[in-house]
Parts: C-alpha cells; structure tokens; sequence
C-alpha cells in the first residue's frame, strides 16, 4: 500500500504514522481540534438540530432545574461518572467507528469520580473514525447549568436537540489543514448536575475529503443519546 501524507492537524490524533495501514496498530494520543482553516471554519447546522431554539436553552419540558435559586444550588442528582467506555453499545461503536476496538480506551483523569473520558479510534482503508464520550460531574445543578452555558457560548453556530436530556447542543465543523479536510461534531448535554460530551469526526485521506455534515452530526447524537441513558448507573439515592 502506498504511504499516506498525513496533515500535520492530524498527527496528533495519529501515532505512529508509519504503520497506520498494518494490524495491531494504536492510537495513544488524546484528541485536539486542529485549527480552522480560512473559508472552512464556519460552523455548519443540519437538520436535525432545531433551528428555533436559542442555544443553551432547555430542550425538554421535564427539566430538573428548580425555580427556586437556593435549591437549583444545592441540587445534585448525580455523585459519581459512571463508565464512559461501557456507556456507548458495541454495535453502535463499531456503526460509527468501523475496525475500532469496541472496549476504547480510557483517558487518565485527575479525577475519576468528577470526570471520565473514553475514545475509540480506527482507521479503516482510507477512512478515520475519531469518538470521544466524557462525563463530568459538577457539584450542583446550578453550577452545571453555568458550565454548560458557557461550552455553548464557545461553540457558535449550533443548535438544540430536542429531547435530549435538560439541555442539548450540536454542532459541526470543517477544518482544512495541509490540503486535509477534517469535520468534527459535537454535542453537549446537561441532566441535572451532570454534563456529557461527545465528539466525533471523520477524514477520508485518499479523497482528501471529509464525511458529510449530516452523517457526522447524526453520529455525534446517536453516541450523546446512548451515553445520556447510561448515566443511570451514576445516580445516587435521594435523601
């Protein structure tokens, strides 16, 4: 196989370059964002966001927040992350990340009851598949409402997603770098005091080209929604 001129953005998503298209290659490198490129760092809404709800806002009428301030501050449902890398389904790993190993791997946290982050990484002929999931836990409703509010802040150019947890933001960009594009989702979701964030995004190092917009958003929801369903293991009893 011939060798593949890979961007310097990707490289460090991507190590050791040299063997990326032999068996039982690995990925150790934590994922960074490569920076957007003149004319590509637009942020591209699909679909399936909303396009009527302002970012940030409350996407399901059975929100937890409570109108009173003393209480939405002391408010915690959750007091542990549960597992990020048993959070999303095998089948759903292998749909959205073809040839990754379906375990992941868990990225080392100062934290662990705070904060976990699992990734799955594959390169499949010409085509990457990056996937992270990340729980936080904050110590009070409000004090996630303010931390999710500002990540949303960040990342212009978004949507909501109804039905998805209190609050649900999407959004996906293009980047090129080196002639290489890259396009990246990423969700982000409040239950209660809890906070998950997801990113996915793909490139296609043949064509140079990087998977649809509505293929890497749907993707990025599909992973956030199973992920959002597993923090059930991470509640603690009331009282």
């Amino acid at each position: 196989m011939r060798s593949l001129p890979l961007p310097l953005a990707l490289t460090a998503r991507i190590s050791p370059v040299a063997v990326l298209a032999c068996a039982g290659w690995a990925l150790t490198s934590g994922p960074a964002a490569p920076p957007a490129a003149a004319g590509h760092g637009a942020a591209q809404q699909t679909s399936t966001q909303s396009a009527s709800g302002s970012p940030g806002s409350s996407s399901s009428s059975g929100s937890s927040s409570s109108s009173d301030p003393a209480a939405g501050a002391t408010a915690k449902a959750y007091s542990t992350a549960p597992s990020p890398c048993t959070s999303v389904p095998a089948a759903t790993v292998k749909s959205l990340v073809p040839g990754a190993k379906t375990a992941g791997k868990e990225i080392p946290s100062t934290d662990t009851k705070l904060r976990r982050t699992c990734s799955w990484n594959a390169l499949q002929g010409y085509d990457y598949r990056w996937l992270d999931v990340s729980f936080e836990i904050s110590a009070s409703e409000q004090e996630a409402q303010q931390e999710y509010q500002q990540r949303v802040g960040e990342k212009s150019g978004g949507g909501t997603v109804p039905g998805l947890g209190d609050s649900a933001y999407s959004v996906v960009n293009l980047t090129t770098q080196d002639k290489q594009q890259t396009r990246e989702g990423v969700v982000m979701v409040r239950v209660s005091n809890a906070l998950v964030i997801v990113t996915y995004n793909g490139s296609d190092f043949e064509t140079k080209t990087a998977p649809g917009t509505d293929e890497i958003n749907k993707g990025a929801i599909q992973a956030a929604r199973a992920a959002v369903g597993a923090l059930g293991g991470g509640q603690s009893p009331s009282g």
